[in-house]
């Protein structure tokens, strides 16, 4: 019996983003972090800022690499096992992705070589401008990314063209596509959750220093900065994530009922989970423990509101009829795992909060680098955001089902009709080994950088150690000294003339 190559294609597509989502969030959290750091030695002149932009520079750069080799596959699958989604969004996204490579992949990697070999090639001013444009291009990529996914999720800006097979949306208004009604919302959550990765990422080698009793100026002043950092990004996710549930309850109800596990209709408010097993059969939450009224408080403000839930025609898109035979059971998503995966990545953030601000509370006590126990669980705290920004982004993924073009096209129906589920699946297994391989070679390169660590501030060459600014001064200082010897000699020559 022939395996379900739709099934098949979607395994391969989760575990080939799953893995490729693994870079991009570290790379645009470290790279912001990179102009900070590099911003401060500029002009402070400290040499172990220096020290420090330098290493995260090459781990920045290693990051970049499997980014890259991770994510080109991925978008061949776009043509291999999803032709025709491909044919029916192609118009839309070729205009995202075409930006995606123009004003990001070009800017990100044309700067990235200025920022790792140009350190003694370039001026001061260009390795620090290049850091930025790094940071952006970085920034950039997602930003066209999650046009295009969030299109999917609330179309606008377009029009449907041709019947039958040969149905494809077209570009109607760009900048309705560019800013459809979920695109800022997601937008900010996913930089968030990168910076968020970002910081404890930083956090945890410097940690990891710490205890080691290595690079100890190094590590305090890399985990002073980073502290800061995702302590406002944590928080600030607090408040996006939450913006961002409202806007889903309004444009797309089936999600946000899966979400929190909202089966049937009340007249009152609806009750927050906290936690439990969303029962598909039951069409209840077992063993869980919800709050009244809250969720019809966080999204309308009033906690005796009724908000939409899975039993209610609201769910089914305005642009689509039910056709004969379909109940509302057609359009729910998997409930009990965008359930799961959208509670996990709620309390991953309430962790965050937490143990960012009782960092800062030491840290602003003066006693952060001596609590050790606080320093362990900085170390393996990483493991937090990655487990977040994935969790968070299946969740939006799987509580969009059965859409994979919400109220256009089925996810059923948009894999390539010619592709075999033994196909699929041999490519699955071919592929699991190259990722695997990339992974195994990513993190064995990755402990040998960390364990190496920085290299010694007193190596840096002495024309360094002053700090760019600091010897920018001095020069201009030189220049001018230079400058006033010689008009005192012309003026004396002109006085000798004279005389």
């Amino acid at each position: 019996m022939e395996p379900d190559p739709v099934l098949l294609s979607r395994i391969q597509f989760a575990l080939t983003i799953a893995f490729h989502y693994l870079f991009p969030p570290l790379s645009i959290g470290l790279g912001a972090l990179m102009v900070i750091m590099e911003g401060k030695y500029i002009f402070s002149g400290d040499r172990q800022y220096e020290v420090m932009a330098k290493f995260w520079t090459k781990i920045f750069a290693l990051i970049f690499a499997i980014g890259v080799a991770s994510g080109i596959v991925m978008e061949f699958q776009f043509g291999t096992n999803w032709a025709t989604y491909s044919r029916f969004v192609g118009d839309i996204f070729g205009s995202a992705l075409a930006a995606e490579g123009i004003f990001a992949f070009f800017l990100e990697s044309g700067f990235l070589a200025v920022l790792v070999f140009g350190w003694d090639r370039v001026s001061p001013r260009m390795h620090f401008f290049s850091t930025i444009m790094v940071s952006l291009g970085s920034i950039f990529s997602a930003v066209w990314i999650i046009v295009a996914n969030s299109w999917q999720q609330t179309p606008a800006g377009y029009h449907i063209v041709g019947v039958g097979m040969d149905r494809r949306a077209e570009i109607t208004e760009f900048w309705s596509v560019v800013f459809n009604p979920s695109t800022v919302e997601r937008l900010t959550h996913t930089l968030i959750g990168a910076f968020i990765l970002g910081g404890f990422f930083v956090m945890s080698v410097s940690a990891y220093y710490l205890l080691k009793r290595r690079h100890e100026d190094f590590a305090r002043k890399s985990f002073s900065i980073a502290l800061p950092f995702a302590a406002l990004f944590s928080v600030a996710a607090l408040v996006s994530g939450h913006s961002q549930a409202v806007n889903v309850a309004k444009t797309q109800p089936a999600k946000l009922a899966a979400f929190e596990g909202h089966f049937e209709s009340r007249d009152g408010g609806a009750p927050l989970y906290l936690w439990g097993i969303a029962d598909e059969e039951e069409q209840r939450v077992r063993m869980g423990l919800a709050v009244p009224g809250m969720l019809s408080f966080l999204v309308h403000g009033d906690a005796s509101k009724p908000v939409t839930a899975l039993d209610d025609p609201g769910i089914v898109p305005d642009s689509h009829e039910m056709a004969a035979g379909e109940t509302l059971r057609d359009y729910w998503p998997p409930v009990n795992m965008s359930f799961q995966f959208y509670h996990l990545m709620v309390a991953l953030g309430m962790f965050f909060i937490v143990l960012s601000l009782v960092g800062l509370f030491f840290w602003w006590r003066g006693k952060l680098f001596e609590k050790r126990w606080l320093l362990w669980i900085f170390v393996f705290a990483v493991i937090g955001p990655v487990i977040a920004n994935q969790v968070g982004w299946a969740a939006a993924e799987v509580g969009r089902q059965p859409w994979i073009v919400c109220g256009m096209l089925k996810t059923a129906d948009a894999a390539s009709v010619s592709v075999s589920g033994w196909e699929v699946l041999t490519s699955i297994v071919l592929f699991g080994l190259i990722y695997a391989l990339l992974l195994w070679a990513w993190i064995y390169v990755m402990d040998a950088k960390i364990r190496k660590g920085p290299e010694d501030v007193e190596a840096v060459p002495t024309d360094a150690k002053e700090g760019w600014m600091y010897t920018a001064v001095r020069r201009a200082d030189a220049a001018g000294r230079d400058s006033m010897t010689e008009a005192r000699e012309s003026a004396d020559d002109d006085s000798s003339k004279e005389g």
